[in-house]
């Protein structure tokens, strides 16, 4: 059985950063994509970010793209998102999820999700 666990997750004011990280156990996901989606309050799950299993391809929403970067340690089983000149419109809790082999937007390819982080920025 895989666990994902967030982290990093927390309360910074607009134009900060924060880094959020999943960690794996229970077996290794070095060949899944790997993602970030996301929940505001009152709103459905989003996408945010995915990451092929070698790390070489990404893809972003286009409402945090330039501003997010995702990255993989497969060594540590572990996958990273890089969270730059954040907004309060980016407050939401934000979820690990792990997939199959090909990077996609949809919720519905991930098989596996952590509990969540909760993001809040603060105008």
């Amino acid at each position: 059985q895989v666990q994902l666990v967030e982290s990093g997750g927390g309360l910074v004011q607009a134009g900060g950063s924060l880094r959020l990280s999943c960690a794996a156990s229970g077996r290794t996901l070095s060949r899944n994509a790997m993602a970030w989606f996301r929940q505001a309050p009152g709103k459905e799950r989003e996408f945010v970010s995915a990451i092929s299993w070698s790390g070489i391809s990404t893809r972003y929403a286009d409402s945090v793209k330039g501003r997010f970067t995702i990255s993989r340690d497969n060594a540590k089983n572990t996958v990273y998102l890089q969270m730059n000149s954040l907004k309060p419109e980016d407050t939401a809790v934000y979820y690990c999820a792990a997939g199959g082999v090909w990077v996609s937007s949809e919720l519905s390819e991930y098989d596996y999700w952590g509990q969540g982080t909760q993001v809040t920025v603060s105008s």
